[in-house]
């Protein structure tokens, strides 16, 4: 099944082009749950086979995941903010604990927005505490860009690299992941023990 998903895709961003896979990171960044997996992969087989530019799949992937993200920073920005400060208290989320939020994004805003676009199913979501916590536009963006960056290179070359070797991609893409967690709570544990002295 998963396979056949695949395949549909490749055919997709063959027939889309470079603004198919602009539309469809632009999706996998916002609020619509999309491996971007499965389009990063086989766009980088398709670089290895001479039939896409590895380049411009980086850079369209790349603004579109911006364009995802943006989708949800400015939603919670401007909406979710006025939601959680007229109903927040129906959901126990009272102004004190959007003033911490506040507080933490304002201080920590810029590691937690590169490490969490590093880690699958925080890579979506970490776009809207910044958006509710007003977090700097041009930090989120510049942070945002470095870990989605980081990432779409990972797939990219990952595709390129192993072609259509399922299995491989598998095992490597499962072992990747397990070691930018790893890194992403080294990060972290360092990054608290600098602020805490």
């Amino acid at each position: 099944m998963l396979n056949e998903i695949a395949q549909v895709l490749v055919d997709m961003i063959f027939s889309w082009g470079y603004m198919g896979i602009f539309i469809l990171m632009a999706v996998e960044s916002s609020f619509i749950p999309f491996p971007s997996e499965i389009v990063l992969i086989p766009a980088g087989y398709l670089a290895f086979k001479g039939e896409m530019n590895i380049y411009l799949i980086f850079l369209f992937s790349l603004f579109g995941s911006l364009l995802g993200a943006y989708i949800n920073y400015f939603l919670s920005l401007f909406l979710g903010r006025k939601f959680l400060e007229k109903y927040g208290k129906y959901f126990f989320i009272k102004d004190e604990t959007l003033f911490k939020m506040d507080s933490f994004f304002e201080k920590h805003g810029h590691i937690s927005t590169f490490s969490g676009r590093l880690i699958p199913g925080v890579r979506q979501l970490i776009s809207i505490p910044a958006g509710l916590s007003h977090m700097n536009l041009l930090k989120f963006s510049i942070y945002t860009v470095f870990g989605a960056g980081l990432w779409s290179i990972i797939l990219i070359m990952l595709g390129y690299i192993l072609g259509e070797n399922q299995e491989l991609i598998n095992i490597y893409l499962k072992q990747i992941t397990i070691g930018i967690f790893v890194c992403v709570l080294i990060i972290a544990f360092v990054y608290y023990m600098k602020n805490k002295r």
